[in-house]
C-alpha cells in the first residue's frame, strides 16, 4: 500500500514538474508540438520502477526526507524516457506503451506539410535530447547536502554513460555470427544496458544522497545488477513469447534486430545441427516474419531454453534475496526489495 502512494505521488510530481518545466523554458510557446509530444509520452502510464527504487535507497537510509526530493526521483525516469524514443528509432519500432512510439507519432503530426524535408526521427531525437536535459534538472531539485548531491548526482550521469555503452555495444554485437559470442559478452550489455539504470543506480543514487555506508550502497549495486539480469531475461522470454498487446512493442523485434539475446544464445549452443542453420538463417534476415518466430519458439522450447532461462532467472533472484536480507535498510523499504525479486518469477 506504502508504495502504492508512493507511485502515485510520483506520477503527480511529473505532470507538476511538466508544468514548471514549461513555465521556465516556455516550451510551449517554443514549439507546442515539442511540449506536447514530451507530455504525452512522459505520462503515458508506467511501473515508475526507477523513480521507486531511488525513493528506496532514499527513505531507507534517511533521517528526514529533503525537500524536493520526489521532484529529483523523476530524473532516472526521464533518462529512461529519453532512451526508449532514441531506442525506438535504432529498432525502428512503431510503438512504445501500447501507443506510437515518438517518432511515429510525429511523422505523422508533420506528414501533412509536403515542403518537409526532415523526419519524425530527426525530431525525434532533439525531443530526447531536450528529455535527458529535463532529468538533470529535476535531479539538481533536492534540497540535499551538496558533497553528497554531487556524488550521486556523478553516479546517475555513469549510469546514462555505461547504458550509451551497453546500446553501442549490442548493436555491433548484432552484426556478429551467434557462435561467436559469449554469455559473458551477453551478461556485460544487460549489465549496462538494464542491470545498472533501472536498478543498481537507481538504489545506489538514493542511498548515496541519503548518506548511507560504502557497504550498503555496493550491497545494494551488487543487488541491482542480480535484478537487472533477472528482469532483462524475463523481457527476452515475454519478447518472444508473450502476446504484442500485452508488452505495448512488436514480438519480433528482437529477432529483427538480431539481438543475442541469453535466450538466442543458449538456444543456438544447445540446438541440434539443422535447427542451428535455422537460427542462423533466422538471424541472417532483413525482414522477419511470423513463421519466422514460431520456428524459433519451437527451437527455444525443444533445447531446452525456455527452461534455461526460467531457472537462471530463479537463481539470480535467490541472489538478490540474500543481499537484501542483510541490508540494514529501514524494516519496510527491506521488506519490499525481499518481495520485489518475486514479481519477476
Amino acid at each position: 500500500m506504502v508504495f502504492y502512494k508512493i507511485k502515485n505521488k510520483i506520477d503527480a510530481e511529473l505532470s507538476r514538474f511538466l508544468v514548471c518545466i514549461e513555465k521556465t523554458y516556455r516550451l510551449k510557446k517554443i514549439s507546442p508540438l515539442l511540449y506536447g509530444s514530451i507530455r504525452d509520452f512522459v505520462l503515458r502510464k508506467g511501473k515508475r520502477i526507477r523513480p521507486i527504487l531511488f525513493l528506496t535507497g532514499y527513505l531507507g537510509y534517511s533521517d528526514k526526507p529533503a525537500p524536493n526530493i520526489y521532484t529529483s526521483a523523476l530524473a532516472i525516469e526521464l533518462l529512461h524516457d529519453f532512451m526508449l524514443v532514441h531506442d525506438d528509432i535504432i529498432d525502428k519500432s512503431a510503438t512504445r506503451r501500447g501507443k506510437l512510439a515518438m517518432h511515429t507519432l510525429l511523422n505523422k503530426k508533420i506528414r501533412k506539410n509536403k515542403d518537409i524535408k526532415f523526419s519524425g526521427e530527426d525530431l525525434a531525437i532533439i525531443t530526447g535530447d531536450v528529455m535527458y536535459a529535463m532529468a538533470i534538472e529535476a535531479f539538481l531539485a533536492v534540497k540535499e547536502e551538496p558533497l553528497r548531491k554531487e556524488k550521486a548526482l556523478r553516479n546517475f550521469i555513469k549510469a546514462a554513460v555505461h547504458t550509451g555503452c551497453g546500446e553501442f555495444v549490442e548493436l555491433l554485437a548484432g552484426t556478429k555470427n551467434i557462435d561467436k559470442i559469449s554469455q559473458a559478452e551477453i551478461l556485460k550489455i544487460y549489465d549496462y544496458k538494464t542491470g545498472q539504470y533501472t536498478f543498481s543506480t537507481p538504489l545506489s543514487s538514493g542511498a548515496i544522497l541519503a548518506g548511507a555506508s560504502s557497504e550498503e550502497i555496493n550491497k545494494l549495486s551488487r543487488l541491482g545488477i542480480y535484478l537487472g539480469r533477472a528482469f532483462q531475461i524475463k523481457d527476452d522470454l515475454l519478447g518472444m513469447f508473450a502476446e504484442e498487446r500485452k508488452i505495448g512493442k512488436p514480438t519480433i523485434s528482437d529477432l529483427q534486430e538480431a539481438k543475442k539475446t541469453l535466450l538466442i544464445w543458449h538456444c543456438y549452443k544447445n540446438a541440434g545441427g539443422k535447427d542451428k542453420k535455422i537460427i542462423k538463417k533466422i538471424l541472417s534476415k532483413k525482414k522477419v516474419e511470423k513463421k519466422d518466430l514460431l520456428g524459433m519458439r519451437k527451437i527455444m522450447q525443444e533445447s531446452g531454453s525456455v527452461d534455461y532461462a526460467n531457472k537462471k532467472i530463479k537463481d539470480l533472484v535467490r541472489s538478490a534475496e540474500k543481499i537484501s536480507s542483510s541490508l540494514k535498510i529501514k524494516p519496510l523499504f527491506k521488506k519490499f526489495l525481499k518481495e520485489y525479486p518475486q514479481k519477476l518469477l
